[in-house]
This record gives C-alpha cells, structure tokens and sequence, in this order.
C-alpha cells in the first residue's frame, strides 16, 4: 500500500493557480441558487447555515430523506476514498487541495443529438440545485448519511437530448497525474478512473449531480467540482470529479469491474445477501456512532428498493451483482 505524506505534495507553479474570481463566481453561483428558494430547515446544520445567510436555506426535494440525521461534515469530509491521490483515508483529503478545479467543463457525447463540452457554469444556470439527505453505503461495509446539493443527472441529460440507441452511460474523471499522483501508476487501477450506468438507471430521478454538500460548495477531497451520487449503489459507483459523460450502445468497461471483476459487478447495487468475497455485507458500520453502537443491519437497494426495486424485477441479482 503506498500511502502519500505532506512533503510528497507537489508544488503549483503561479501560473497554474486558479484565478480565485473564478472560483468564487462558482460558489456565488451555487449559494445563490440555494438561496432562491426559502423551504424551511430539514437539519441543524441548515439552521446553522440559515443564520450565517440571513435567512438563505436550501429548497426541499420529495427525494431526500429528512428523517435521516447527517453524519458530521467533518467526518465526512476526512473520511474518503481517492485513490487518485492516497490509498489511506485521512491522506486524500490533504493531497487533494492541490487539485485544480478551475475552470471545468465536461464534455458529453456519444449517442446524443446535442453533444459538446459544456462549461460547469453554464450547467449550473440551467439546473435547479436541491439538497438530498442520502444514506451512503461504501462496499467496505461503513455507511454515513450525506445531505447533497445537485440536481438530477436526467436533467443535465434530457438537455443533450440522448438517442434511441443510448442504453449505458460512461463516465471519466479527471486525468491529472501531476497533482493526482497515484495516476502515475497503473499496478493496482488504470486510469482514469470510469463508471457507468444503464440508462435506466442514469434517468432515475434519485441518480443526481452533486456540486456541494452541507449547504456549501463540494470540497476537492469529496469529488469537487462535480460528481455522481447513486444512492443505491455501493460508493465506488458514485464517480468523482468527472470530466466526461458518454451515452453508448454497449455497457462500458468500469475501472472496479476491471480490475476485479469477481469482486466488483458493474451493477454493484447494495444487498446484504451477496457477501463481497472477503467479508459480509449483511451489517455495516455507520460512522460517527459510539464505540458500543450497534452496526447497522444493510438494506437490499441501500433502503431505496421501493423507488428503484422495479429496475431491476426481471434480473437475478445473484448474478448481476
């Protein structure tokens, strides 16, 4: 395992810095839109947030789950999986503030009547940005609850308007392996880093692009500036920093399912019957609870079966897994 210090960070030249009104016309961007809609508290931390902005609070979405109670933010952010940059949890979250963000565009194509690069400002715009409290399940059997701020992917695709012939979705993320310094190596995955979906699935209204959490602009370490949540998938599904959005005939080859395909099924959707081959999946750990906290009995779809259940009814998830 290597695992990345802080005097392994690379130096940024001057210019390469990201001029920083780029940056923040981004966050005024996103802080706005959230603002826009005045729908009430759903958590503390959006009282918090409320009483910094005057009275600004997030818009409600009918998907978000506001019973749940967030894991803390900062838990969350220091508690990620990045390969791209370190191999231990903690270390990612440092080594990823060099991670240049600006500016960002994606570039969407294949089976689409409109395809192109799009800025990420010019996305934002047309989007109305919601926050999504989500349950999150990582494959290594811990769990937290996310509150996102995104919108549905299918909204961002209907805009390119996919063809009839469109039956996956391929995402890309970032190749930058002058900051993101395992890219470097391809011993353990080959880069970049690609996910995909069945169109299905891409359209399902809780499939969304997260462009911040915690009523905040997404920080670099968590998949800034733009990255997919799929909340009834394991984690790993749920691609950082993505830079490329295909639309293909044929399911894509995914970087996981790749690597070890006997271990990580393209579909890889939460279900407590299908053991990863080194340890159970029918409990989790939910991060942040006490030390005698009981795990967490795993729901099959993450807890989400009666909104995505249908997707699946003809299939053998022993199978499809």
């Amino acid at each position: 395992m290597i695992i990345k210090t802080h005097n392994q960070i690379p130096k940024i030249p001057s210019s390469e810095i990201t001029d920083p009104l780029i940056f923040k016309e981004r966050r005024k961007i996103i802080k706005t839109m959230l603002a826009m809609t005045v729908a009430g508290m759903v958590s503390p931390y959006t009282k918090a947030e409320s009483a910094k902005s005057k009275g600004a609070t997030v818009a409600k979405s009918k998907f978000s789950n506001a019973s749940l109670t967030p894991t803390s933010a900062e838990l969350v952010k220091n508690y990620t999986n990045y390969y791209e940059f370190a191999f231990d949890k903690e270390g990612s979250t440092q080594l990823a503030q060099t991670l240049r963000t600006d500016p960002w565009s994606v570039e969407i194509s294949g089976e689409v009547e409109k395809p192109g690069a799009y800025h990420l400002e010019t996305i934002l715009r047309q989007q109305t940005l919601q926050e999504r409290i989500y349950r999150f399940r990582c494959v290594e059997a811990w769990s937290m609850v996310v509150p996102w701020v995104g919108f549905s992917l299918a909204d961002l695709l209907k805009i390119v308007k996919p063809l009839s012939t469109a039956k996956f979705v391929k995402f890309t993320t970032l190749y930058q392996p002058e900051t993101m310094l395992n890219q470097r190596s391809t011993a353990m995955l080959t880069w970049p880093y690609v996910e995909g979906l069945r169109i299905d699935e891409a359209m399902h209204p809780l499939t969304m692009l997260a462009v911040g959490m915690y009523g905040d602009v997404l920080p670099k370490q968590n998949g800034a500036p733009l990255r997919l949540v799929v909340p009834w998938k394991y984690g790993f599904k749920s691609i950082k920093a993505i830079v490329k959005i295909e639309l293909l005939k044929k399911p894509p080859l995914t970087t996981w399912n790749q690597s070890a395909p006997h271990e990580y099924g393209f579909y890889a959707n939460v279900n407590p019957a299908i053991s990863h081959p080194r340890w159970s999946q029918n409990t989790e750990r939910q991060l942040g609870s006490g030390f005698f906290t009981p795990r967490r009995q795993t729901e099959l779809f993450n807890g989400y079966g009666e909104q995505v259940a249908a997707l699946y009814r003809d299939m053998d998830l022993q199978h499809f897994f």
